[in-house]
């Protein structure tokens, strides 16, 4: 019996995951801007996560046309019922580190590309569940 779509990675031409943090990181010029800016043409962020980063945008008085004006080469991914399952399933072990539904889509989305996340969220740093987490600062 074949494993379920969710069980399966997706192959992409794109080969870094951003979380919300990196962007804002990025769009703020704050450290590891550096690091986020090579990555941002071959880069996919969660709906969750760009849902994140118009929020923290918009408190600054920054609309969603402006930030997509900013940042046209990045592909926002729906969030998908596979994601949302395998979120589902890490709530137990992501839960005393406070993470929210958008971090752990972030790393749902991760694990379906078979790609890396680049974060400044410490708390990531000490995940043992299959992802590549890259703290930018």
């Amino acid at each position: 019996m074949p494993s379920p779509a969710w069980d399966r990675p997706i192959l992409s031409d794109r080969d870094a995951i951003l979380d919300a943090s990196a962007l804002i990181a990025w769009l703020g010029g704050e450290s590891g801007a550096a690091l986020v800016e090579p990555l941002l043409p071959r880069s996919l962020v969660s709906a969750l996560n760009w849902s994140e980063t118009l929020e923290t945008l918009a408190e600054f008085g920054v609309d969603r046309d402006e930030a997509r004006a900013v940042l046209p080469m990045i592909e926002v991914v729906p969030f998908s019922e596979p994601q949302a399952v395998l979120a589902a399933a890490m709530r137990p072990t992501t839960r005393s580190l406070g993470l929210s539904l958008a971090d752990r889509a972030c790393l749902s989305l991760a694990m379906l590309r078979n790609c890396p996340i680049y974060t400044a969220d410490r708390a990531w740093a000490g995940l043992d569940i299959g992802v590549d987490v890259k703290l930018i600062s």
